[in-house]
């Protein structure tokens, strides 16, 4: 099936990083600072689309597809899950890095992406120039958060981190329903508006295959079996996020029942970084594309700070 290019003006590459081939777009002038844009489930790159051209107008961007993800290949699987651990993708993005001849690079990420990024800057401090998590609280905060009410609007953690096969033949039983639905139920209209027709196109091909499906699942057991211990140790050992850290929320997205009743996510993320601030987007879980035009200004903002 042919898929429309939301990218004009970028190019594609395919990186080896040793055990996947991760599939990029990349635009904007190779000497510009550049920015990494990491997406989260049930998505691919193409969720950045209306905010990586603005930012290639002045950075080099570049916007990978997550191992197992839309059109980058698929680990093989381990018996701990690590192949999909954010350990793991991060090692993919230090990948990309090399590949690009780049030293340092600003990361942006949402949801998935966002638990990749934070782990690379507490792994690899020297990487990472500044840090944006979108719609997220550390892996670890978001399972000690796990009450009646929160396990309600975040179900899909405890679901698809469920052994093989179990989720992924339910899931196979009907996956374009289940994907609309987990799209529509975490917007703030709670419908498909804020996804465009060409989007939603690249989101149904990739959930239309059972071996995508397979390692989004292979995602979240990671979250369980491998991320979740991985953050209990930088925890118990004090380490911290020392590049600058923004963190952007939508004001009816997925963190509100991670937090204590008059905090916010950024209450979260000053646990974990020596320099955080943030702010609530008008928008559910999805920000960019729910409100892409707060978005670019708030990463805008970001990155123009001295």
């Amino acid at each position: 099936m042919s898929l429309p290019d939301l990218f004009p003006g970028f190019a594609s590459d395919i990186v080896t990083t040793g055990d996947v081939a991760i599939f990029a777009r990349v635009g904007g002038d190779p000497g510009a600072p550049p920015v990494i844009l990491l997406h989260g489930f049930p998505e691919t790159h193409v969720m950045w689309a209306e905010v990586a051209g603005d930012l290639a107008r002045d950075h080099f961007v570049i916007v990978p597809d997550l191992r197992g993800y839309g059109q980058s290949g698929l680990p093989k699987p381990l018996a701990d899950h690590a192949h999909m651990s954010k350990r793991a993708m991060g090692g993919d993005v230090i990948a990309l890095m090399d590949h690009f001849g780049l030293s340092r690079a600003s990361l942006f990420g949402h949801d998935r992406g966002g638990r990749v990024a934070y782990r690379l800057a507490l792994d690899h401090p020297e990487r990472v120039a500044r840090l944006a998590v979108l719609d997220i609280v550390p892996t670890l905060d978001t399972w000690e958060a796990m009450d009646a009410a929160f396990a309600m609007s975040c179900y899909h953690w405890m679901f698809l981190a469920q052994p093989s096969p179990v989720p992924e033949q339910l899931i196979a039983g009907a996956p374009i329903a289940y994907l609309e639905h987990t799209l529509a139920s975490w917007t703030a209209t709670k419908s498909l508006a804020a996804f465009s027709p060409a989007a939603l196109a690249y989101y149904r091909a990739a959930m239309a295959q059972p071996e995508r499906i397979a390692a989004m699942c292979d995602d979240y057991r990671a979250g369980w079996f491998v991320d979740r211990l991985h953050d209990e140790a930088d925890r118990a050992a004090g380490k911290r996020i020392g590049c600058p850290v923004l963190a952007l929320w939508g004001k009816a997205g997925l963190p509100a029942g991670a937090v204590e009743e008059g905090a916010t996510p950024l209450s979260v993320w000053r646990q974990w970084a020596t320099d955080a601030d943030g702010a609530a987007i008008a928008a559910g879980h999805f920000i960019p594309e729910e409100n892409p035009a707060a978005t670019i200004a708030a990463l805008r903002a970001f990155l123009s700070e001295r």
